[in-house]
């Protein structure tokens, strides 16, 4: 009897996912099914029964598939997804895409969607695509590509940011001439189990195969940039309160122990507490600085954070969260960030 070698638990998770993707075909999800339930080690016959293809059929399709991955099982002859529209009703669309935004047909909206598209051609032809493929062609036809919005923030206030940037940039520059003084941008964040996903490119025919938590844990972190230098202060906490905000001010006084501390942070209920504000007083020797409503992109530590995510936890399976958030502080503290701050930048 021959041999049969077994998946990888990332294999199987590919062929169930591929499976359950209704835009595969039944010859796609059958072959899928063949190398499945060759690795559960059920009988050939059964195996033949269920799917129809022969004992030799079974090992050669499993065989393409340890070779060259999931593009192995797809059917290269598969068609395009059926033109509902004719081409004069396609070209109509497609002008109407162009040249036009959606408010022009009546939709709420700056942007063109897939749900608009789809409903404005039900309106306009009675056509419904079961799919969003064939109107991301129609998209592609027309040249558009895809883009996440970037966010936009309703309590945000453009004047009461200008006014913040005057005189923070004043507040900014005094300190900057003085030697002994440090200036801060702080932030808090959590890290948890819960995986979080990033695009990546890989060659055609092999998929990202990412393991997720089931259970949630999660770790706070508060940071701290160093303008002057671009050295950052991470510090690992179980929540965030105004008792724990006193606590790591007084590890980062340990850190600067003589010098005056500027800290530009926002207005968190846990660095307005009265505990914190304790702290700050008692100290004689802190000052901070809020941040506008709405506006972290003024804050150079939600960078930090990026470059965090980026380097240490995205697209990665966290199992012990201890472990995970001490190598994200263990980055963070031997990096340098030269962002800019109001115009200024380390280095």
């Amino acid at each position: 009897m021959r041999k049969r070698q077994r998946l990888d638990k990332n294999q199987e998770r590919e062929l169930e996912y591929f499976i359950k993707d209704k835009n595969h075909s039944i010859k796609e999800i059958k072959k899928a099914q063949v190398i499945l339930m060759l690795n559960k080690r059920l009988d050939l016959e059964t195996i033949e029964y269920i799917t129809g293809y022969s004992r030799r059929q079974c090992f050669e399709i499993r065989k393409k598939y340890l070779v060259k991955g999931i593009v192995a099982i797809e059917d290269k002859k598969r068609k395009n997804p059926k033109e509902l529209l004719s081409k004069k009703q396609r070209e109509e669309i497609i002008a109407v895409i162009r040249n036009s935004s959606p408010k022009d047909s009546h939709y709420d909206s700056d942007y063109w969607t897939t749900s608009i598209v789809g409903d404005l051609i039900w309106r306009e032809y009675q056509i419904k695509y079961k799919s969003k493929t064939s109107i991301y062609l129609i998209f592609k036809r027309a040249k558009f590509s895809y883009h996440k919005p970037d966010r936009k923030y309703q309590a945000r206030n453009e004047q009461e940011v200008s006014q913040w940037k005057r005189e923070a940039e004043i507040k900014l520059n005094q300190a900057l001439r003085e030697t002994n003084t440090v200036v801060l941008t702080a932030d808090e964040m959590s890290l948890s189990t819960q995986t979080t996903i990033q695009k990546v490119w890989l060659p055609q025919g092999e998929y990202p195969k990412i393991e997720v938590a089931t259970k949630r844990d999660s770790r706070s972190i508060y940071g701290f940039l160093n303008i002057k230098d671009g050295t950052e202060h991470a510090f690992k906490t179980k929540w965030q309160n105004m008792y724990i905000t006193y606590e790591v001010l007084g590890e980062l006084r340990k850190i600067y122990p003589n010098q005056k501390l500027l800290i530009f942070w926002d207005k968190a209920p846990w660095h307005k507490g009265s505990k914190a504000q304790q702290f700050i007083k008692e100290d004689g020797n802190i000052e901070t600085f809020d941040f506008p409503r709405a506006a972290p992109e003024e804050n150079p530590q939600e960078h930090v954070w990026k470059s965090g995510r980026s380097k240490v936890t995205h697209n990665e399976f966290i199992k012990d969260i201890n472990q995970a958030t001490d190598e994200f502080i263990g980055y963070l503290n031997e990096t340098k960030f030269n962002y800019s701050f109001l115009g200024f930048s380390a280095g």
